[in-house]
C-alpha cells in the first residue's frame, strides 16, 4: 500500500512550480490535495466579492488538474487546526506538507494545526514557496532586518534564485472506501462564491487558474509580433505609469493566491533579460523585477513586524490628529470628489475590482493628504473591493503613501491636476470611468479646472476641498507630530 501525503493548499493554488508539493511528489505519487474554506478568512469585514470568487475559481481550475493527473483536491468548511489533524489521523497518513505564510493569522493558525498533529503523533513538513527568498534570508551585514527597499533591492537582486520545480504529470488519488472517509470527517462539493454568500457578476481582470496565468504571463514576456501586449515587458518601465494603457502584467491576484508560481515568473524575467538587444529592454525587464522585490520586501517587513497589519511603523502616527470626516470618506469611496482622475480610479476599482497601481497611489495620497482622513479606512476599503487584494502589499503601499510607514523619505504629496497632465494627458483614462465629463476640454479635465457651469451641465460635483489648502494644513499637522 502506497503511503499517502497529503498537501494543505493555502496560497499555492497551483500545480506546477509549487515546492511544497514537489518535495512530497519526490516521496511518493499518492497525493491529495486539501483546502479548507476557513470561516475566520471569509467572515471578516474586509473581504471583496471579486477575490473570493477568484479565489473559487482558482480552487475549481485546481481541481480539475487534480482529477487530470489522477487525484483529487478535497474541500472542507470549518477551522484548519481541527480539520487537517482529525483528516490526517483519519486517513493514516504518511504526513502533512504545506508551504509557510507571512501573515500573522496565518503564522497563529499554522502553530495551531502543528501543535495539534504533534499530540496525534503525525509528520509534517513545511516549506518557503511564495517568496524568492525567505524571511531572514536577505539582512544587513549586522543580521538585522531591512526597513529600507532600497539596500533590500540591492541585496536581494544579488542573491542567486531557485528555477521552478519538477513537474507533476501523474499521482494517485483515494480509494473509495477513503474517500468515504473524508465525507465522514467533512469532505464537501465546491461552493460558488454566492453560496458563501459573495456576489460578483462582472467580470475578472484575470480569468482564475493556473492555466490563465502562466497563458498572462507569456502574453506579458514574450517577444512576438503583434499587439501591443505581447510587448509590454519591453515598454514596461515608460508605460507602466499610463493607466489607460494596458502596460501591466496585471498578475498581481494569480501571485496572491499563487495561481502561478513565482520561480516561473522570475525565471520568464530572466530569459527576456538574456534575449533583449537593448538597454531599453533590459531597464523595462529591470523595472519589474524591482516591483517583484516590492512585493517580497513588504512580505518580508510583515513577517517580522506583525504589528503593521494594525497601526503604522512611526508610531508618532497613533497621535496624528486625521479630520475623519464621513462625508468626504463616502465621497472618495463613490468617486465623486470633484476631482476627475481620482474619481475615476475610485470607480474603477468599484466596477471591476482592479485599479491601475498609479492611481492607487493618487487616491491614496488624496484620501490621507488633501481629505486628511486616516489611511487605515483607505487601507480597509481597498481590501473590500479588490480581486488582488493582499494584506502586505496593501498595507505597505497604504503606509508609504501615508508617510507612517518604512520610507527614508516620508512626505510625500500627490498634486492630483500635475499627476492626470503627466500619466493621462489626453484624459482617455478619466473619460472612460467618469462618462459624464466624456465632451469636457481636455485641458479642463485633466488639471481638473472645469468650470462651475460646465461641471453643473455634467451633472459633476465641485471639488470637496481645496488642494493646495489641504497639503499646507497636512504639512503643518505633520510637521507637529515629528516635532512632539
Amino acid at each position: 500500500m502506497t503511503d499517502l501525503i497529503l498537501f494543505w493548499h493555502r496560497r499555492d493554488l497551483r500545480i506546477f512550480d509549487n515546492i511544497g508539493l514537489a518535495t512530497a511528489y519526490q516521496q511518493t505519487s499518492k497525493i491529495v490535495g486539501v483546502f479548507c474554506l476557513d470561516p475566520t478568512l471569509l467572515t471578516g469585514d474586509a473581504v471583496a466579492p471579486a477575490r473570493v470568487t477568484y479565489m473559487i475559481g482558482c480552487l475549481r481550475e485546481l481541481q480539475k488538474h487534480y482529477q487530470s493527473i489522477g487525484s483529487q483536491l478535497l474541500i472542507f468548511k470549518g477551522e484548519p487546526s481541527q480539520i487537517i489533524p482529525i483528516l490526517a489521523e483519519t486517513l493514516q497518513v504518511q504526513g502533512v506538507f504545506w508551504n509557510l505564510d507571512i501573515e500573522p493569522y496565518a503564522k497563529e493558525r499554522d502553530s495551531k494545526v502543528i501543535e495539534s498533529l504533534k499530540e496525534k503523533g503525525i509528520k509534517f513538513r513545511n516549506f518557503w514557496d511564495q517568496l524568492l527568498h525567505a524571511p531572514g534570508d536577505i539582512v544587513t551585514q549586522s543580521k538585522k532586518v531591512y526597513t529600507v527597499y532600497g539596500p533590500f533591492w540591492k541585496n536581494w537582486n544579488q542573491q542567486k534564485k531557485a528555477t521552478p520545480t519538477q513537474k507533476i504529470e501523474d499521482l494517485q488519488g483515494l480509494t473509495q472506501q477513503e474517500d468515504d472517509l473524508a465525507k465522514k470527517v467533512g469532505s464537501i462539493n465546491l461552493p460558488t462564491a454566492k453560496d458563501l454568500g459573495f456576489i460578483w457578476d462582472n467580470p475578472l481582470v484575470l480569468e482564475p487558474g493556473e492555466q490563465p496565468a502562466l497563458e498572462r504571463l507569456e502574453e506579458f514576456c514574450a517577444p512576438r509580433s503583434g499587439s501591443r501586449r505581447d510587448r509590454a515587458i519591453n515598454e514596461y518601465q515608460e508605460q507602466r505609469n499610463f493607466p489607460a494603457i494596458d502596460g501591466t502584467s496585471q498578475l498581481s491576484a494569480a501571485l496572491k493566491f499563487g495561481a502561478i508560481g513565482i520561480r516561473t515568473v522570475w525565471q520568464a524575467t530572466i530569459q527576456v533579460m538574456e534575449n533583449s538587444r537593448s538597454d531599453e529592454v533590459r531597464n523595462s525587464v529591470k523595472a519589474w523585477q524591482q516591483e517583484l522585490a516590492w512585493r517580497e520586501f513588504y512580505q518580508h517587513c510583515m513577517y517580522f513586524f506583525p504589528e503593521l497589519a494594525h497601526g503604522p511603523y512611526r508610531k508618532e502616527f497613533n497621535d496624528f490628529p486625521w479630520e475623519n470626516s464621513e462625508e468626504h470618506f463616502q465621497a472618495w469611496c463613490e468617486g465623486k470628489t470633484g476631482y476627475p482622475i481620482v474619481d475615476a480610479a475610485m470607480r474603477q476599482m468599484n466596477e471591476i475590482g482592479w485599479m491601475h497601481n498609479r492611481c492607487r497611489m493618487i487616491v491614496a495620497s488624496f484620501l490621507t493628504k488633501d481629505l486628511i482622513i486616516n489611511g487605515k479606512l483607505g487601507e480597509k476599503y481597498f481590501m473590500q473591493k479588490l480581486f488582488d487584494g493582499d494584506l502586505s502589499a496593501n498595507n505597505g503601499g497604504w503606509q508609504w503613501t501615508t508617510s507612517s510607514g518604512m520610507d527614508p523619505k516620508p512626505l510625500r504629496i500627490f498634486n492630483p491636476a500635475s499627476q492626470a497632465q503627466k500619466f493621462d494627458p489626453e484624459g482617455e483614462y478619466i473619460r472612460q470611468w467618469v462618462p459624464e465629463l466624456s465632451s469636457v476640454d481636455t485641458a479642463e479635465l485633466v488639471t481638473g479646472k472645469i468650470p462651475p457651469l460646465e461641471r453643473a451641465r455634467c451633472n459633476y460635483p465641485e471639488p470637496i476641498v481645496d488642494h493646495n489648502q489641504q497639503q499646507k494644513e497636512f504639512k503643518l499637522r505633520f510637521q507637529q507630530i515629528r516635532a512632539s
